[in-house]
Formats: C-alpha cells, sequence, structure tokens
C-alpha cells in the first residue's frame, strides 16, 4: 500500500519489459504482415512508451528531475522534487498528484499531499515521495572507498575499485536511479539482440491452494499483462507462417503435381500443393516471402496429411525393395537351378 524510491525503480523496470513484450509480440506481428503484403485488419493495443518516457527521459523525465533535485545546491528536500514534477507534468495524462487533480478540479481522497500517482499499463500505483531524494543519493564516501581499497583482502580490493588513488575522480558519484536506469538499458540492448520465447506465469489463487481458482485474480492479471490484446493480434492474424522453400520441402508430398519434384518457384509451389489440397481461401494467405494459415486446425491437419503420406511412402518403399529382394533372390536360384540341372543331364 506504501510504495517508495524502491518498488518506483521495480516498476519501471517492469514497464520496460511490458515495452519489449509489446514490441516483440503485438507491433511486429502486425508489421511482418505489412511486409509481406497481407490484407488485414490492425488491431488496436496501447503501447506504454509515452510510460517509460514519462520515467526516464534524460530532460526531462522523473528519473533525471530526481538527479537535479539530487545535486541542485541550497535547500533540497522532497517537497521541491514533487513541486517540480506537477509543473513540469501538469498536463501529463498518466501523471497526477493532490495539486495537478485540484488544478483539473478533481476531488480524490485517496492520494496524499506528499505523492504522485502514475497509471501504468498494469494499473495506477501511488508513490510517496519521502525518501526519494536519500535513498537515490547513495553516497559512498572516497574516503570509505579508499579504505576498503587498501585492504589486503583482495575480494575488498575488487568491490571498490574508485578507492584507487590512482583513479580518483572528482565527478560526483552517480546516483542509485541513474545507475538503475543504465543497467535497464544494457538489459534492454541484450534483450533486443536475441529471439525471446514468453512464459507467463498466472497465479491462480492467492491461498497458495491445489484445485482451486479465483475468475476474478485471473482475470485481472492477464489484463495487466496484456495478454488480451496479444490473443486478439493472434486471433485476427494467422497463427502460422512459413517460408515457401522448408514449407515445400514439408509437405510437398500431399500432391501429385509436387512430388516428387517440383520444377517452378517455391510460392508456386506452395500455391500448387494447398490448392490441391482444397483448404479454402480465407484459411490461406501468400505473402512476399511466406505462406500464411490462419488457423491451427488447417495445420493440424496438415501433418495429419503428412504422416499418413509418410506411412504410404514407406510401405512403398519397404513393398519395392522386398519385391527387388525377392526377385533377385529367385533369379540367383533359377539360374543355379539350370546350371546343376545342366551337369546332372
Amino acid at each position: 500500500q506504501d510504495n517508495g524510491f524502491e518498488q518506483f525503480i521495480i516498476n519501471y523496470c517492469n514497464e520496460k519489459l511490458q515495452q519489449i513484450f509489446i514490441l516483440m509480440t503485438l507491433k511486429e506481428e502486425q508489421e511482418e504482415y505489412v511486409r509481406e503484403g497481407i490484407q488485414w485488419t490492425p488491431v488496436e493495443f496501447f503501447d506504454n512508451t509515452i510510460i517509460c518516457n514519462l520515467i526516464e527521459n534524460n530532460t526531462s523525465g522523473i528519473l533525471a528531475m530526481l538527479d537535479e533535485e539530487c545535486l541542485r545546491p541550497g535547500v533540497v528536500n522532497e517537497d521541491t522534487f514533487l513541486t517540480k514534477l506537477n509543473q513540469l507534468f501538469a498536463s501529463h495524462k498518466h501523471y497526477e498528484s493532490r495539486e495537478t487533480q485540484n488544478a483539473r478540479h478533481i476531488m480524490d481522497t485517496s492520494l496524499a499531499p506528499r505523492s504522485f500517482r502514475i497509471r501504468h499499463y498494469a494499473g495506477k500505483v501511488t508513490y510517496n515521495v519521502t525518501g526519494f531524494i536519500e535513498k537515490n543519493n547513495d553516497l559512498l564516501f572516497r574516503d570509505l572507498s579508499q579504505a576498503m581499497w587498501a585492504s589486503r583482502h583482495s575480494l575488498l580490493r575488487s568491490l571498490f575499485p574508485e578507492g584507487d588513488p590512482q583513479k580518483v575522480s572528482l565527478k560526483l558519484p552517480p546516483t542509485a536511479g541513474f545507475q538503475f536506469k543504465s543497467s535497464v538499458a544494457m538489459l534492454m540492448k541484450n534483450l533486443y539482440s536475441k529471439n525471446p520465447n514468453y512464459i507467463r506465469c498466472i497465479k491462480p489463487n492467492d491461498t497458495k491452494s491445489a484445485m482451486v481458482f479465483t475468475p476474478e485474480l485471473v482475470l485481472a492479471q492477464i489484463r495487466y499483462l496484456g495478454l488480451l490484446e496479444n490473443v486478439r493480434v493472434r486471433r485476427a492474424g494467422y497463427a502460422f507462417r512459413q517460408l515457401y522453400e522448408p514449407f515445400l520441402q514439408r509437405y510437398k508430398m500431399l500432391s501429385p503435381r509436387t512430388w516428387p519434384h517440383w520444377a517452378g518457384s517455391d510460392r508456386e509451389g506452395a500455391e500448387v500443393l494447398l490448392a490441391d489440397l482444397a483448404y479454402p481461401d480465407e484459411e490461406l494467405a501468400f505473402g512476399h516471402t511466406k505462406v500464411f494459415i490462419r488457423s491451427p486446425r488447417t495445420l493440424f491437419d496438415l501433418e495429419r496429411r503428412r504422416q499418413e503420406r509418410v506411412v504410404q511412402l514407406v510401405i512403398l518403399i519397404q513393398k519395392t525393395f522386398r519385391g527387388w529382394r525377392c526377385r533377385t533372390q529367385y533369379q540367383l536360384m533359377r539360374k543355379s537351378q539350370i546350371l546343376i540341372s545342366a551337369w546332372f543331364r
């Protein structure tokens, strides 16, 4: 119920993770249809970039304002920090405080005086600014770092490299918010270079009991995790897509016109193959480089037909080999019988 600086930076990290989830699953999903020239109706989804910018903008974000207050000479306290936020984000639709609510003639007694509220993707969260500046400074006195570096213990020396007198910097040490922001940026860079697969864990009940399912709790988590938009995009789009060449190589055995060899282009082969299988037109779409199949049911039917055809081909190979082996053995026996009969006669 009482959220401070620690919960603020944790929620900032969650917001960045949700942003990469949106970009890599929802936005790229829809952009792929545009790249492939597939006609479909785009699905609206909430892009939380505006919330990330509210927190991390280098010049006018909440973290930047917090660092500015920590470095400002004179009397510095959380009240001046909150006043600056109220002036800067007076019209921001994802920020509110007691002062901004009064300016908008909104009466909300749930918002305390020394607090501000952010409308995150997962809902509204109220933060108490008490302790923000002290926790953000995260000052480690220079003489303490030097004392630790001068220790004979190798681990302590490695933990305080800034204590080396030859590396003493007159610059102020980085704030906790700045360090956390840099760590999140490195994490995002690492994730963007990968091909992620998501596993979303849903808590079915608050009592950690088996076979207990609370629909309201599950629905809230599904909404907060952005899974509803993801399902809508998937249902509006196509469940399966694959490049023409591997698709044709896997399923060309299902059509006599493409099996065993197809002389044309891979796209033409895929079109001929699926035309022979007589699937409805609305189930299929042919992009510039990929074939798209709308429902999993069609894909399962393709796999079922392929398995049946593989069995038929295996039987054909076995039948041909057994016939060759028996024919060869018979011819050898016949040749031997003639030779024995001739010598006997």
